[in-house]
């Protein structure tokens, strides 16, 4: 019965710390349609970050995982951008990737939703973390608001 009660406890608090992380990290855009995200950015006048990774892939996970869920990085993702992940081995994602060329996994987009154009792309995991993905961010941000 002892046992049976820590592993519900362990249970709950890892339910509990995922919910916090989750919540104060990138809040990303879930089962819209691309066109969806696109109107969104447009009438809240800011840039879409996409997400572009697969199920397979390490360093994919390792963003979600240690980077995604940051605060601080969620402020300003949360804030500055509307936030899209895409599996890109979904029907949606590979009519994605003839748009958007795909080097690799993860590739980080930040898409003008007006032009449709690559704004910036970003390749690979941040060995930076947090604070290297924020700088790159910030730039993107300060470059489209001087036009």
């Amino acid at each position: 019965m002892a046992k049976k009660s820590l592993v519900i406890i362990a249970f709950l608090i890892s339910i509990s710390t995922f919910a916090q992380n989750t919540a104060s990290g990138i809040q990303f855009e879930h089962d819209k349609a691309w066109k969806e995200i696109v109107k969104k950015a447009k009438a809240e006048n800011k840039l879409i970050f996409m997400d572009a990774y697969t199920t397979w892939c390490g360093p994919c996970k390792m963003l979600q995982a240690n980077i995604f869920p940051n605060k601080d990085l969620g402020e300003f993702f949360n804030k500055n951008f509307v936030n899209a992940k895409i599996d890109m081995e979904t029907d949606e994602g590979m009519r994605l990737a003839s748009i958007y060329p795909v080097k690799g996994y993860p590739n980080l987009f930040f898409i003008d939703p007006n032009t449709g154009k690559i704004v910036k792309d970003y390749l690979g995991y941040p060995q930076g973390g947090v604070p290297e993905l924020l700088s790159v961010a910030q730039n993107v941000v300060k470059k489209n608001k001087k036009g």
